[in-house]
């Protein structure tokens, strides 16, 4: 039972790996950009976008501005569980987890040192999510991990084409009962962008950016801690805008995020995922920009159809039992929204200071297994509120 018990707290674990909406991943960072859908691959929206979307965007920023950004997110999880197979011992319960909302920060500097160079720096987390299932769960789950990101970026224009590159630090903090463990990555995010007349066109790769938790966890109940790798997939982009006017502006992004070759998201069987990304601007006065946005990217958690509860599978070399592998799936990372929707406006309180406001809702989403006596169930959906400044200098 206790080895049983130690399985259900590693799956538990996994229930706080992001607040996420495409897969684990932000559609966007900062306010503009997700009141568009998250797009910013082909066109600057400010400093945080450019940063985070293509660093190659950063020459569209006219002189230096910095950004604060910060994000109210409110996920609304629930699951429900029905075990009647003696071995599992976790029989049946549901409710919704007791979680506060999260607050999510964000901050961008760029500084153009001249024509064709343009230096930016940003921080802002990619992840916040927590689950609390105590009182609920038979094995009071309560967990949390957060996962921040601090990138320095270069681009350069050559005529109507520009390049840039970002340097990723990643650090990520994980707690599921037994203390923090954190650590650090490396990666890079490479760009490209080309402008002609009223069209720009974006591209953009980001590396795959792995964390190994060194001595996370007794996976196999062995007297030793375990290491564990989470990698954050590679990523590839595109994207076009289309400025029909002084006032309107559209753009239209496409990503692959390459979840079935990564640790951690692979041995889960997460399937690789298209996101599409749709935004509108329009300039309703001198000061006020109205702006729109849709998005979508399938859900990489696909049920099992072959689910079978008395069976055994390896997650990076330590057996777990199917029905654990299924319960981290669906209860402990329900990351299964598809379907976005976001709002916003910007307001130029002066020449060198502007307010934006963005909304984000994420439709909920339904995931489910069942098997020979029972089944599994979570749902997931999303409101999430940002507000940032702009400062131009």
């Amino acid at each position: 039972m206790k080895q049983r018990v130690k399985w259900f707290l590693l799956a538990m674990f996994f229930t706080t790996v992001v607040f996420a909406t495409n897969g684990d991943n932000l559609i966007g960072v900062g306010p503009t950009s997700r009141a568009m859908g998250g797009v910013g691959i082909a066109e600057a929206q400010d400093t945080i976008s450019a940063i985070f979307a293509n660093p190659a965007t950063l020459t569209q920023i006219d002189g230096d501005q910095f950004n604060f950004a910060g994000t109210y997110f409110d996920p609304s999880v629930s699951a429900k569980v029905v075990s009647l197979a003696p071995p599992y011992g976790v029989g049946v319960w549901s409710g919704k987890s007791q979680d506060a909302a999260y607050a999510v920060p964000a901050i961008g500097l760029s500084h153009k040192i001249d024509d064709n160079f343009t230096f930016g720096i940003g921080a802002y987390g990619v992840s916040g999510m927590g689950v609390d299932y105590r009182n609920i769960d038979p094995m009071d789950t309560n967990t949390k991990l957060s996962v921040m990101k601090f990138v320095t970026a270069f681009a350069y224009r050559a005529g109507n084409f520009s390049y840039g590159l970002g340097i990723d630090l990643d650090y990520q903090g994980a707690d599921f009962g037994q203390g923090l463990s954190h650590n650090y990555a490396l990666g890079a995010r490479i760009g490209a962008n080309y402008q002609i007349e009223k069209w720009k066109f974006g591209l953009v790769y980001v590396t795959p950016q792995n964390v190994n938790h060194k001595r996370i966890f007794d996976f196999d109940w062995n007297g030793y801690y375990d290491n564990l790798e989470l990698e954050s997939p590679a990523q590839y982009g595109f994207g076009v805008s289309y400025r029909f006017s002084d006032r309107f502006t559209t753009a239209f992004d496409v990503k692959y995020l390459d979840w079935n070759s990564a640790d951690g998201y692979k041995d889960f069987g997460w399937d690789s995922q298209w996101v599409y990304a749709l935004g509108l601007s329009f300039k309703a006065t001198d000061r006020l920009t109205l702006r729109a946005g849709y998005n979508y990217g399938k859900n990489p958690v696909n049920e099992n159809d072959n689910f079978n509860p008395m069976g055994i599978t390896i997650i990076q070399g330590k057996p777990l039992s199917t029905f654990a592998y299924e319960y981290f799936r669906i209860v402990g990372f329900p990351a299964v929204v598809e379907k976005h929707l976001t709002l916003g406006f910007g307001y130029d309180l002066s020449d060198k200071v502007s307010l934006n406001i963005g909304y984000k809702h994420a439709y909920e989403n339904v995931i489910k297994d069942t098997f020979a006596y029972g089944s599994i169930e979570a749902k997931l959906s999303e409101d999430a509120v940002d507000f940032g400044l702009t400062f131009k200098f």
